[in-house]
């Protein structure tokens, strides 16, 4: 595909280097000239300097022939205004980044030539009100229109699970669960039946979200938290607290900036804000920092949330995330039994990969959704099977794929099945296959030839 990348931020960037890698001819568009030059340097892209919302810079781009633009930058009005001029001059599909709340409850269902919006805030919001479902798990994602859930845990010793062969899982426990991925230590393992679970060990579930309660009873793992602190009155800060708001669940947000304390007040009527500085231990400590059963760091910068949610951990509060987009500074705050970490850079570049890939679908079935685990190491990707997958009705057991691929799940008529050997994919399933290896947009690639 011929894409242009408008905004060469850290997102910019990021979305060049995994699209570089798919083999897209890609035009990066920026005004900084010193970031265009070091990206045009580093991958094999082409780069024009300049505003992204000027029609004779995006014609410089070669706008007219591209098959989608992605506008990137930090504002949002420029991301939205730029997607309208590219559309007028002649682009294939637009994809806006928009943030803001008020932008994104005005635009979301309007017709602006948007082929799509992405809201990462709005999502890495809705992970962390998943986490807070299970404190125990590190990750949870939605599949399938939420009829499949892939959990994280953290095998612990003398747990139900230390020491136990993958095959005897299910007559160890009563839910029907499927483990699809395990890191132990340096490690990556997409696991067969034969393979012994030990204690330290990460490992990625994929159950039914009934299962998955079910599960977490069962092993006596926490469900459910009562009362939160929040450090930072960011756009994360502020939907996570909207979607709290449903629930009865106490949350307080501390943030120093007073305009946006303000417009936190008086949008948040059940949500208790303080005006101070989230990084203050004294101000935490007073604030009860002790009673809550979790805590999340979600000020604008990496560095201050890693601190304040060490110091969280350190207190012994029950659940601590951080919000970490810097990968080499994720590594020092770590994911444990009850910490864990979101990024909205790397949300907002699997939701734009997704959509790329699903634009390139081609070959026995429909790419509808990419999520990467395991430092990106391991792929889940979801498919929506047509008649053109060239295994329909081979039992999974006489199926030949390739090594490191695993089909997860099958989701047939709204209801999970958990594959075993006799199971078999019909048209129109939904399947999610896990993978250490990279299949854009082809299901067929799974197959061994």
């Amino acid at each position: 595909m011929r894409i242009i990348v408008a905004g060469a931020g850290n997102v910019g960037k990021k979305l060049i280097e995994e699209l570089s890698l798919e083999e897209h001819n890609i035009v990066v568009v920026d005004k900084d000239a010193s970031l265009v030059e070091n990206l045009v340097d580093t991958f094999d892209i082409m780069g024009v300097v300049g505003n992204c919302v000027s029609a004779d810079i995006l014609k410089n781009a070669g706008v007219e022939k591209a098959d989608l633009l992605i506008a990137c930058t930090q504002y949002d009005e420029m991301n939205i205004l730029c997607c309208m001029v590219a559309k007028k001059l002649g682009v294939g599909d637009t994809i806006a980044r928009v943030r803001k709340p008020e932008y994104f409850t005005l635009f979301k269902d309007v017709e602006l030539g948007l082929s799509m919006l992405v809201n990462p805030e709005y999502e890495t919001a809705m992970e962390i009100s998943r986490l807070l479902r299970f404190p125990s798990a590190i990750k949870i994602e939605p599949f399938a229109g939420g009829k499949v859930e892939v959990v994280e845990i953290v095998v612990t010793p003398k747990s139900p699970l230390d020491n136990l062969q993958l095959k005897k899982i299910n007559h160890r426990f009563q839910e029907r669960l499927l483990v699809c991925a395990v890191r132990r230590g340096k490690q990556v393992f997409i696991p067969n039946g034969e393979f012994e679970l030990q204690a330290w060990d990460e490992i990625y579930i994929t159950a039914s979200p009934k299962d998955i309660s079910l599960f977490f009873r069962e092993m006596g793992m926490p469900r459910g938290v009562n009362r939160i602190m929040i450090a930072g009155g960011s756009r994360t800060a502020y939907y996570l607290a909207k979607e709290l708001n449903k629930t009865n669940v106490v949350s307080k947000i501390i943030e120093i900036d007073e305009d946006e304390c303000l417009f936190l007040e008086e949008n948040l009527e059940k949500t208790e804000i303080i005006c101070g500085d989230a990084t203050d231990q004294t101000l935490l400590e007073e604030e009860g920092l002790h009673a809550m059963d979790a805590f999340i760091g979600l000020c604008g910068i990496d560095e201050r949330n890693i601190v304040t949610s060490l110091f969280a951990s350190q207190k012994g509060v029950g659940k601590v995330i951080a919000k970490v987009d810097n990968p080499s500074l994720a590594d020092l705050w770590g994911e444990k039994n009850n910490q864990s970490v979101v990024s909205i850079c790397t949300t907002t570049v699997n939701e734009i990969i997704r959509y790329v890939r699903g634009k390139e679908s081609s070959g026995g079935g429909k790419f509808s959704k990419l999520y990467r685990i395991i430092d990106d190491r391991v792929e889940i990707l979801e498919f929506i099977v047509s008649d053109k997958f060239e295994a329909l009705n081979v039992p999974l057991k006489d199926l030949k794929i390739k090594n490191n691929t695993l089909i997860a799940a099958i989701v047939r008529n709204g209801t999970l099945i958990v594959p075993g050997g006799n199971d078999a994919i019909q048209n129109n399933d939904i399947v999610l296959i896990v993978t250490l290896q990279e299949y854009p947009g082809n299901l067929n690639e799974i197959l061994e030839r």
